[in-house]
């Protein structure tokens, strides 16, 4: 469901982003009779780079046409100990992180909702495609923009009293809303890519807090074809960055096979793809979304990576989060740190991480 078709004066802050979705989904509480007012969340402390100086201008631009109350609160420390730290320790573990997904459990529907709740908001909102039924996490309408994968970490008490207004709204009638409002932002630019890097190149970010580690690129018979510059900066299934060029005789390019981590060894592969694929994964701290009697076996649908189709899989958990899935068809480069999201059709259960595949 959307939201109550009529708010009736009901207190609702609504976390604004300075983007057109955020904008359009306040405007909808506004239509639906609540009483609305904007909250712009600060991350990330500023550097010179991060865009949230121009991102607040935006919500008090979208919030004066509106004609609500907008403000602005600092949880730089509860995203610095929540989510930064664990980024860095991924990372220097040769991981690959995804913390945006840590980010909405930890800021957005962590200290975001509390500190909602402590000054007398009835409801919270976000501008979130993604629809709550009960307890229940639900796909958004617009399957292309759904954000239920980056929404599996988030506990089932802290969906208690969210509003998602764009879960039934498709992303060209959000911004055909917004032009039509005379919104600054109806043609702004969809962010992407994790918020505290902003424009800069994600190599020479992760450098200033980790030191690098050069080693060599070998193939899979062992023989060296290149250097590395750390194997923090690189991901399975990678071809772009690897400056190792072609292979006389062979078709196809390099790509990123394995993680040699003991050796500090990356290994690639050119041409034949068959050693990325795996048709089963274990994982850890898996989630589960809502009241659910969850069988120890279930037939389901799930994905390792954000704009992945679903794939069908059996997922096997146990008491303490651990949990397995096999997967119908082998899949590709499936990665260590990143996260695994189950879905009984339209119903997002949960996910977790994770921790190591098996060929």
């Amino acid at each position: 469901m959307r939201c109550i078709i009529n708010g009736r004066g009901k207190k609702v802050i609504i976390g604004m982003s300075g983007g057109v979705d955020s904008a359009v989904a306040a405007h909808l509480l506004i239509r639906d009779g609540y009483d609305v007012t904007g909250l712009f969340m600060h991350n990330w402390e500023e550097d010179g780079e991060c865009p949230a100086a121009s991102d607040w201008q935006d919500v008090k631009t979208v919030c004066e046409k509106l004609g609500i109350a907008c403000y602005s609160v600092n949880f730089a420390r509860e995203y610095m100990d929540g989510v930064f730290d664990y980024f860095l320790r991924e990372y220097k573990a040769f991981r690959t992180p995804n913390p945006d997904v840590l980010c909405n459990r930890v800021v957005k529907f962590g200290a975001f909702r509390e500190y909602c709740r402590q000054i007398g908001a009835e409801y919270v909102a976000t501008g979130h495609y993604c629809k709550r039924d009960g307890d229940r996490l639900l796909r958004a309408a617009d399957t292309n923009k759904d954000q239920t994968y980056f929404l599996n970490q988030v506990l089932t008490e802290q969906l208690d009293n969210v509003l998602f207004p764009l879960g039934d709204m498709l992303k060209p009638d959000v911004r055909k809303i917004a032009g039509e409002l005379g919104l600054s932002v109806a043609r702004k630019k969809d962010s992407t890519g994790i918020c505290f890097i902003g424009e800069r190149k994600f190599k020479k970010f992760l450098s200033e807090f980790l030191p690098a580690q050069p080693g060599d690129i070998v193939d899979e018979c062992g023989n060296a074809v290149g250097r590395h510059d750390g194997l923090m900066y690189y991901t399975l299934g990678q071809r772009r960055g690897l400056g190792i060029g072609g292979v006389k005789g062979e078709v196809g390019r390099w790509f990123v096979l394995d993680k040699d981590v003991e050796n500090n060894r990356l290994v690639v592969s050119c041409g034949d793809e068959r050693g990325l694929f795996t048709s089963k994964l274990y994982g850890s701290g898996f989630n589960v979304i809502g009241a659910f009697d969850m069988p120890t076996e279930l037939e389901c649908t799930a994905k390792t990576r954000y704009r992945q189709p679903d794939q069908r899989a059996v997922l096997r958990l146990d008491k303490n989060g651990e949990f397995s899935l096999v997967f119908e068809q082998p899949q590709r480069a499936v990665t260590p740190g990143q996260y695994a999201v189950v879905y009984a059709k339209d119903r997002c259960l949960g996910g977790g991480v994770i921790e190591r595949v098996e060929k």
